[in-house]
């Protein structure tokens, strides 16, 4: 291995004492291929198998906590303890190939499409539909329901540690529920759980205590809980960098094990003024990062593209597209053969890098994601 890329490959330790064996991670990315009952299926399992080994950790696509959470076709459950096999097929074949695995818990709230629910009805905070095209006005959720869902979030994170994962990652990213809770676009309610920013902080900080009492009351050894934010919201009122701030300090006193920023790019500055281009991953980590390990992400496609984020002092990267057309993209670091790291994807390697024709159809079929030849 070439020297410049060593500290890459330092061993690191969570807070809950979990140790992987380097810095990087697999990046959750949904894949839409298990069956209609919530069961991951064998192309899944070969997809995250070929991907292990390699890298420290395996996050997880995201796994439905509640059946009305289900936001993506082909997604896999954590909803049932009948998935609990399911489940642990999943964190076998990455754990026996040398990575941790790390399941993510998520609920789509309005971005669930309705023909994937078994009522038709998205729910949310409040019947406020997103700013898309398509988008149908959710029902706004009742105290119950919300009460209900932050249980579901424990009792899925209780069901990953049944099957013998490492950690869960809360998925409060990307639009999807608990983001939409501390949306101002999204949570338009006066009760207990909307209105000030404290207020919308209430449903993720629950979501936090209810996974860290799971983990209090069901893990047997060290367990890792992250939680994956995105910064801002392009929306108006929307979530602004300001506010994230805000809640990343709150989060840092949550005893979670990191922080994971989801951007398009590590250097992305922000998506709702041009005119400032920090990084938004590098201003979380200034932020906290003495309190809480962040993980960065996005469009680092080379070992050194890779080396110049981790000189911000980001302890932690995950790749994503990276390891869908190179599955070995760390252990040819670690051999020095960076060169031969595939940088394309072709019809031609669909099999020889275990993507199934309904994962080859998602990963395609969303124009420019992936530099197909």
């Amino acid at each position: 291995m070439n020297p410049k890329y060593e500290a890459a490959f330092k061993p690191f330790t969570f807070r809950s004492g979990v140790e992987i064996k380097n810095r990087i991670t697999m990046a959750p990315m949904t894949n839409t291929a298990a069956h209609e009952n919530g069961e991951v299926s064998d192309e899944e399992v070969a997809y995250y198998q070929e991907r292990a080994g390699g890298v420290g950790a395996v996050i997880t696509a995201c796994t439905y906590v509640t059946r009305n959470g289900k936001g993506f076709p082909g997604e896999f459950g954590a909803d049932s303890d009948s998935l609990i096999p399911s489940l642990r097929r999943v964190a076998t074949a990455i754990q026996e190939k040398g990575s941790k695995a790390i399941l993510q818990i998520f609920h789509g709230g309005r971005m669930c499409p309705p023909e994937e629910l078994l009522d038709r009805q998205p729910i949310a905070p409040s019947a406020v539909a997103a700013e898309r095209d398509d988008a149908v006005v959710p029902r706004e959720m009742t105290a119950d329901e919300i009460d209900e869902i932050i249980k579901a979030f424990g009792e899925a994170t209780r069901r990953a540690i049944e099957a013998g994962y490492d950690g869960v990652e809360i998925h409060g990213a990307n639009t999807y529920l608990i983001q939409q809770f501390f949306s101002p676009h999204s949570n338009r309610r006066t009760d207990k759980w909307g209105g000030t920013l404290e207020k919308r902080m209430s449903f993720p900080l629950a979501v936090v205590d209810a996974v860290r009492k799971a983990v209090s009351d069901h893990a047997t050894k060290p367990f890792i809980i992250g939680y994956r934010l995105s910064p801002e919201e392009r929306e108006n009122p929307g979530i602004t960098m300001e506010d994230t701030l805000q809640l990343v300090d709150k989060l840092a006193d949550q005893e979670l094990d990191y922080l994971h920023i989801s951007v398009g790019g590590f250097w992305n500055g922000s998506i709702r003024d041009d005119n400032d281009e920090t990084s938004r991953v590098v201003m979380i980590h200034e932020r906290v990062g003495d309190r809480v390990p962040v993980m960065g992400v996005g469009m680092l496609r080379t070992p050194d593209e890779v080396m110049s984020a981790f000189e911000t002092g980001v302890p932690l990267i995950a790749l994503g597209r990276e390891l869908i057309m190179e599955p070995q993209w760390v252990q040819k670091v670690q051999a020095g053969e960076e060169e031969k790291i595939r940088t394309t994807l072709s019809k031609k390697d669909q099999k020889e890098l275990a993507i199934s024709d309904k994962m080859w159809e998602y990963y395609t079929g969303i124009p420019g994601w992936l530099p197909i030849v």
